[in-house]
């Protein structure tokens, strides 16, 4: 359940969330887990920022964005420079906020594997939920790799996968895969709603646990018998540090303590 500022007993006017807030929230409230905040703002902050979340992996999606493994990596010159590591490196003057944008709107001159698809989700979500002046400032030496190596990103690990929600990052993992298919040894993909996710590799797209699991299962050693499975773990970006470089222009909320109960609208 939702904690904040010592109680449980949190009740949102009519139009004060969108829908897909909404059904993040009752997940959260809805669990057996304590999920507390310390104040109304940081956990709008995090409803907002997780359907943002979910709104840049649809677009990647349909972006036109190619899927290549790391010795094949594409990007735009005009912004990046590939190292030696099929990293994205931020060209030196380049703007952090155009490069990220350029990805979604220029997708044809890229082509990255699963992973970096992930971290690129997760940094336009960070651009769409903060004020672009911090944004800029936070990744003026931006680097693009994979979830594991990008400390800007604030990640927080987590263990439970029915826990998972919306704009949760869950990894696939294929234990037998065939050793001259190391690129379908697993699948990083960015939880959509419930029973859908996101997966750039291989042409998943937004699609089921299911279908994920049976398309990873035709890469296995011959006469393999442990399937893929969706593994325990799963991570998502620490929305309570990120919530105080919020822009300005963002909707305030009333909030009203009345009781043991709060009121926002």
């Amino acid at each position: 359940m939702i904690i904040l500022t010592g109680t449980n007993q949190i009740t949102f006017g009519e139009g004060t969330l969108t829908g897909q807030e909404l059904t993040i929230f009752q997940k959260k409230n809805n669990s057996a887990v304590e999920y507390h905040y310390d104040s109304v703002d940081t956990l709008l902050f995090e409803l907002n920022m997780r359907s943002q979340i979910m709104e840049s992996a649809k677009a990647l999606s349909t972006s036109g964005v190619y899927f290549a493994d790391l010795t094949k990596s594409m990007a735009n010159p005009a912004y990046w420079h590939i190292t030696d590591q099929g990293r994205f490196k931020l060209n030196a003057g380049a703007s952090p906020q155009e490069a990220i944008r350029d990805i979604f709107t220029n997708g044809s001159a890229y082509a990255f594997e699963c992973s970096m698809a992930v971290i690129v989700v997760l940094y336009k979500a960070i651009l769409e939920s903060i004020d672009p002046r911090q944004f800029d400032r936070m990744t003026s030496d931006l680097l693009i790799f994979d979830w594991q190596s990008n400390s800007k990103l604030h990640l927080v690990d987590r263990i439970g996968n029915e826990e998972a929600i919306t704009g949760d990052i869950i990894y696939f993992e294929n234990p037998e895969v065939h050793p001259m298919l190391p690129w379908w040894k697993g699948e990083n993909v960015v939880m959509i709603e419930e029973g859908l996710y996101y997966g750039h590799g291989h042409g998943l797209g937004i699609t089921s646990a299911e279908v994920v699991i049976t398309i990873l299962n035709k890469y296995r050693l011959d006469g393999s018998m442990q399937s893929a499975f969706m593994t325990d773990r799963y991570v998502h970006p620490d929305f309570t540090y990120f919530a105080p470089f919020q822009g300005s222009d963002r909707k305030k909320h009333i909030t009203v303590k009345i009781g043991d109960s709060i009121y926002v609208r």
